[in-house]
């Protein structure tokens, strides 16, 4: 998904991992296996391959290591005080736990399907406990998002949704862009992580154009991921306004916020 370090147990699992062989009935999801490695103070997590699914300095556990990471919160340039944040696909939990920290009011929701996540991240992740404004909850995405009772509830969306082969996201359909952009309030903001070197992203910026009024991309980083941000109407954006937000949110958080004003006027160039 991002860059490329060798697993613990990768060539383990490459050995040994599940057979290919399709089940002969209904059953529950086979999911890769949830490895880590270490580097310089520094913990990743794998599917069992080379692929960095995400990061936490150890020094940091709440701070997002990751560059795109980062260009992942630039929904913050247009929200100062989020009511809602919804994370699907939770990773190391790095997203979560900065909202969670930073924004002291915000009920902050994390979904991922797989049980093994969700542990690994409370386990070595340093992900908190549940509590009134944090949920942790496992579940399919696009059940989420398809539920209505969670339609026009979201300041900001936060969408990385990958598996072991970082081949694309997982779910990129018209239907799962409707009912992503359905869980957005008026102004909501979706930020999605896309792979630009892979086929799969002009795909993905069709159908994000076909269902948002306005959809930019930050500058690619790591090993291609580019960061698009969608807006459900159209956007006249306002750069002496963004500029004088980011400087804000350098001086809250030291997040490059001014780097984010950067991508969006060359990707409206």
């Amino acid at each position: 998904m991002l860059i490329k370090r060798k697993s613990i147990e990768a060539e383990s699992n490459y050995r040994s991992g599940p057979s290919a062989a399709a089940p002969i009935a209904p059953r529950k999801p086979k999911f890769a296996p949830v490895t880590l490695s270490e580097l310089d103070g520094v913990r990743y997590l794998h599917f069992g391959t080379k692929w960095v699914q995400g990061a936490m300095r150890l020094r940091k556990p709440d701070w997002p290591e990751l560059e795109y990471a980062q260009q992942m919160m630039a929904w913050m340039l247009f929200h100062s005080q989020p009511q809602h944040v919804a994370q699907l696909g939770l990773g190391t939990g790095a997203l979560t736990k900065f909202c969670y920290r930073q924004f002291k009011e915000c009920k902050v929701t994390a979904v991922d399907i797989n049980p093994a996540v969700i542990m690994i991240c409370e386990s070595m992740f340093k992900l908190p406990p549940n509590d009134e404004r944090l949920e942790v909850i496992e579940m399919d995405a696009m059940e989420y998002v398809c539920n209505s009772e969670h339609h026009g509830t979201l300041t900001a969306l936060q969408v990385d949704l990958y598996d072991a082969t970082a081949r694309g996201p997982v779910l990129d359909t018209t239907e799962f862009y409707q009912a992503c952009s359905d869980c957005l309030k008026a102004d909501g903001v979706m930020t999605i992580n896309l792979f630009g070197d892979h086929p799969s992203f002009a795909k993905n910026m069709r159908v994000l154009k076909y269902v948002f009024g306005t959809v930019l991309c930050l500058p690619e980083v790591h090993d291609g991921n580019v960061v698009a941000i969608a807006f459900k109407e159209r956007l006249k954006l306002d750069f002496d306004v963004l500029y004088r937000r980011a400087e804000e949110i350098t001086t809250q958080t030291k997040l490059p916020a001014k780097a984010w004003v950067d991508g969006l006027a060359m990707s409206k160039a």
